[in-house]
């Protein structure tokens, strides 16, 4: 871990605070926006994820769906409003006891990343500015092979950082991870690299890393 960076109890608590002090859009969106930038921003990064999932669902035949670092849900229940079958997993219990008090729809559960594991296969696996709050990179890697390990035959992964090379940290609590780190490690656990998309939302340099299983 870089010298300066949170420590994962002190990760942990910076989100499950600001889980307890923020609203459902500031406290997994960007803190710097107010409410209704990131009202825009939610809406513009949801309209890329369903073109990278695509419309091919049906009531009788839904996408099975993870949400890896749901937060208080937002995803979570607009893919699921989009007729898609979804799981749900964070490690905050209030912002997880937030997502159940809104009712009917996914299905949430606590679990770190690494650790997360169903008895069956998801059609896409979907992780939306999280890796990045994941300072340790064994952590990091472990969770990152872990939802891979989830995804069945032909199916989707996505990712959202940066699409640079390198790595750089943010803050004490951002680690920004590019294609060099992606790229190699999926291809080692049989996912084939379709894409990086960017956000293209006010200079923000993270988009989405979009992977399909082959093997």
């Amino acid at each position: 871990m870089e010298l300066g960076l949170l420590s994962a109890d002190e990760a942990a608590a910076y989100w499950e605070n600001r889980h307890q002090a923020e609203d459902d859009l500031r406290s997994g969106g960007h803190i710097g926006f107010d409410h209704v930038t990131n009202e825009i921003f939610y809406a513009s990064r949801l309209g890329k994820l369903l073109e990278i999932i695509g419309d091919q669902t049906s009531l009788t035949e839904p996408l099975f769906v993870l949400d890896a670092g749901c937060g208080k849900g937002w995803f979570s229940r607009a893919v699921h409003r989009c007729g898609h079958r979804v799981d749900a997993i964070d490690t905050s219990e209030s912002a997880l006891t937030y997502c159940q008090e809104m009712g009917d729809g996914p299905r949430y559960l606590r679990s770190a990343l690494s650790t997360w594991s169903s008895p069956w296969l998801y059609d896409v696996v979907f992780s939306i500015d999280v890796l990045f709050h994941i300072l340790d990179d064994t952590e990091w890697e472990s969770s990152v092979c872990n939802l891979a390990s989830l995804v069945r035959l032909g199916g989707r992964l996505i990712f959202t950082d940066w699409g640079e090379v390198g790595q750089r940290a943010y803050g004490n609590y951002q680690v920004l991870r590019g294609c060099a780190h992606y790229l190699p490690l999926m291809k080692r656990c049989g996912f084939r690299f379709d894409d990086w998309q960017s956000y293209n939302f006010r200079m923000n340099p993270i988009g989405f890393y979009i992977f399909t299983r082959t093997n």
